[in-house]
């Protein structure tokens, strides 16, 4: 993306339990955990690492090693919930030595995922990814890590508009269709853990949050999560993004409900509409305790060079987002923010481009320039979401 100065992309991630909140930095979208409530006093006697101190080390410092040794986590046709959007693979890409990088921190080594070790922490939990399709691409990332560990007679998904959920019982009726992923429940009988993913791309209430027809060219959002916030009263962790979706110069503020003809609409600038959403959810979090002629098309290798920032994003956006959490921290909550932005931003090779279902076919012009239609904002999987599923699971886990 053409820009006069250099831009760093963040993405923040809040984990909340007890009244402590901890927040990463991801890529391309603002996300947020929150844990609310639950037991976290049962030890997972099978596993000696988890009885290790939480390691002192930035994981978020590091480079990405070639490693066709360890990687990928999991086969992409061996996946019971890949969706075609992310299915790279079958979708014709032929190189797949993305999928064979491994995130090395400087200081220490990740904790290699362990899909048993995560459902015990998650016993009798439900987690909640709450967002937009970043979201969804990290949520997949996660059940095809956890797909081996579980027999297929012990898991199903369910659909409910804007939820989709996912859990493993005795019975499976198992369907994952792309456009329509709102809630999959995910629950083992042995362990009752649910994983699901809730469409809501700008986190308060828009009139873009129909899980299917929200291509809308107008934007309107209304300052209120309430309608949202009732699919997860009782959820134990919550994983919010939102950042993608903001990205319009001018936007609506609706000032009444949706249903209401006498309402009234207040024009408002990117920066300013989404600090009013940032407000709304944090307000809500107290009370409730990316150059124009080049993009990732035909890139096959990532960025090797350490150090290196990605550029594209909007700072005022990511200082509106880290004010917001300072704010939490002034109100009592403790704060600290992780940055995996970086990270990241070195794997420019490992987006879908053009190897992904196209729910509208390109024309014949973009058929002959294939970057006009590359996808560059999601990602492989197996691929970069994995690795932010395995910081995930390294907090969730030594969580106190």
């Amino acid at each position: 993306m053409a820009s006069t100065h250099k831009l760093v992309l963040q993405i923040w991630k809040v984990l909340y339990n007890f009244h402590s909140l901890v927040g990463l930095l991801l890529t391309a979208l603002v996300v947020t955990a929150v844990y609310l409530a639950g037991d976290s006093s049962r030890l997972l006697t099978d596993q000696e690492t988890l009885k290790k101190p939480f390691p002192i080390c930035d994981f978020f410092l590091g480079k990405w090693v070639y490693d066709n040794k360890s990687q990928p986590l999991y086969k992409e046709q061996n996946c019971s919930f890949m969706v075609e959007d992310f299915a790279c693979e079958k979708y014709g890409r032929k190189d797949l030595k993305y999928q064979e990088w491994r995130w090395q921190p400087n200081d220490c080594d990740l904790p290699r995922f362990n899909a048993k070790a995560l459902l015990e922490k998650l016993r009798d939990k439900r987690l909640v990814f709450a967002g937009d399709s970043l979201n969804k691409n990290q949520w997949i990332s996660l059940l095809c890590l956890i797909d081996s560990a579980i027999p297929s007679s012990e898991k199903h998904a369910n659909w409910h508009n804007a939820l989709i959920t996912f859990k493993a019982t005795l019975e499976i009726q198992l369907k994952l269709k792309a456009l329509k992923l709102i809630k999959c429940l995910y629950v083992m009988k042995e362990y009752n853990a649910s994983i699901d993913f809730y469409w809501e791309p700008l986190l308060v209430e828009s009139n873009c949050d129909d899980p299917v027809n929200h291509h809308v060219r107008n934007r309107v959002f209304r300052n209120s999560m309430e309608k949202h916030a009732r699919q997860w009263s009782d959820a134990d962790i919550l994983v919010f993004d939102s950042f993608m979706w903001w990205r319009e110069p001018n936007m609506k503020l609706l000032r009444g409900s949706f249903e209401d003809t006498n309402a009234t609409y207040e024009d408002v600038e990117e920066q300013l509409g989404y600090e009013i959403a940032l407000r709304t959810w944090s307000d809500w979090a107290e009370e409730w305790g990316m150059s124009t002629d080049q993009n990732c098309y035909n890139e096959t290798e990532p960025i090797l060079e350490e150090g290196h920032w990605g550029s594209g994003s909007d700072v005022k956006i990511m200082r509106a987002a880290e004010g917001t959490i300072q704010g939490l921290a002034a109100r009592g909550l403790k704060v600290q923010i992780l940055n995996i932005t970086q990270l990241s931003e070195y794997r420019k090779e490992a987006h879908p481009t053009i190897y992904r279902k196209h729910w509208i076919p390109p024309t014949k012009e973009q058929m002959l320039n294939p970057k006009s239609y590359s996808d560059c904002v999601h990602w492989c999987l197996p691929g970069v979401p994995d690795v932010w599923n395995q910081i995930l699971y390294a907090y969730i886990l030594h969580d106190s």
